[in-house]
C-alpha cells in the first residue's frame, strides 16, 4: 500500500537528497557543517524549541525556503504551537516587511498544518 506524501515531506525529501549529494562530493565539509549545525541546536541556556523559532524567523526573514520548512518541522518536532510559530513569523515580518509575510501567510502556515497532521 502506497503512503500519500504530502508537498512539505516531499520538499523535505528534495532537501536531503541534495544534502547527500554534496556530501558525497564534499564529505569532510558536510562533515563539519552537521556537526556545527548539531552543536549550535543543542539545548542550552535557549531550549531547542527557542532555537528553531528563531532559526525560522531568520530563514522567513532570508527567503529561503528549504531552512523555513526544515525549521517549521524542527518547531513542530520541538511541541511548538501554531501561535508560536505565528509570533515568530512576526517578529520575521517586523524585520523583513511584506516578503517576510508573505512566506509566514503561505509557506509556512502550510508546512505547519501538514506537518501537525502527520505528527499525530
Amino acid at each position: 500500500m502506497e503512503q500519500e506524501v504530502n508537498w512539505t515531506t516531499a520538499f523535505l525529501q528534495e532537501y536531503k537528497h541534495g544534502i547527500g549529494i554534496f556530501a558525497d562530493k564534499m564529505p569532510e565539509v558536510a562533515h563539519h557543517f552537521n556537526e556545527f549545525s548539531e552543536s549550535c541546536f543543542k539545548e542550552g541556556e535557549l531550549s531547542k524549541k527557542q532555537k528553531q523559532l528563531m532559526a525560522l524567523g531568520i530563514s522567513i526573514v532570508a527567503q529561503d525556503e528549504y531552512c523555513m520548512v526544515y525549521h517549521t518541522k524542527g518547531c513542530v518536532d520541538q511541541g511548538a504551537s501554531e501561535q508560536e510559530v505565528m509570533e515568530a513569523c512576526g517578529v520575521a515580518a517586523a524585520f523583513g516587511g511584506g516578503a517576510a509575510l508573505s512566506q509566514a501567510v503561505t509557506l509556512v502556515q502550510d508546512a505547519y498544518t501538514d506537518l501537525s497532521k502527520t505528527k499525530h
